[in-house]
């Protein structure tokens, strides 16, 4: 059975079909929760919330996007409202109070690169390079593992991303490069070709 089989079942009151949606998405949620927030009970906490908050809502779900996409915005949110929480900001808005306007001029050149045959976000799926993903993904600023997150990892389109972060496609595009080079050049360190390696004052420029 499809998730929009699903959904609509679970909309006239089956709460057996929302529970076998739980049971497809609850790890793929968990996740991406766990990578945005940090710690795992706060996770766990929103990763809960966000299937509580989905099944409050389910009744104004319309399938213009898909289940999983519609998930991952109510649980990017309850990320976000516990991350501001933790900081004392506001939480009526995730990003936008604080949206800096970025251009590719501010896009730094990698400091040090290397061929790679699969891309960060091939990567980021295969199990034996989870922990050096994460611990990269830790390295990245909030706003740049944000965008990569929802962008590459959960297949979103620069306009979702947009409108779950409340940030221009502009933005949004502008902040996913810089996550990708930032991401590269930390797991080439670990996963590149040591022979194809470009150091620091050797870039070639076209």
């Amino acid at each position: 059975m499809t998730d929009a089989e699903l959904v609509c079942q679970a909309q006239t009151g089956n709460l057996a079909a929302f529970e076998e949606l739980v049971s497809r998405h609850e790890r793929r949620v968990y996740t991406l929760v766990r990578r945005i927030v940090g710690q795992e009970q706060d996770a766990e906490d929103v990763t809960q919330q966000a299937f509580l908050n989905a099944l409050e809502h389910l009744a104004g779900f319309r399938s213009e996007a898909s289940f999983a996409t519609w998930l991952t915005r109510i649980a990017t949110y309850a990320a976000l409202k516990v991350i501001r929480k933790r900081r004392g900001l506001p939480t009526v808005s995730l990003e936008a109070a604080t949206e800096e306007q970025e251009t590719y001029g501010s896009v730094p050149h990698p400091e040090y690169i290397a061929d790679w045959r699969e891309s960060p976000a091939e990567l980021a799926t295969r199990s034996e390079t989870k922990r050096l993903i994460d611990a990269a993904l830790a390295q990245l600023d909030e706003k740049h593992r944000l965008v990569f997150l929802l962008r590459d990892v959960e297949g979103m389109s620069v306009k979702e991303t947009a409108e779950t972060l409340q940030l221009s496609e502009a933005n949004v595009k502008v902040r996913l490069l810089r996550a990708r080079l930032q991401l590269r050049e930390q797991l080439t360190r670990s996963l590149g070709d040591p022979q194809r390696r470009i150091e620091p004052g050797m870039h070639h420029h076209d």
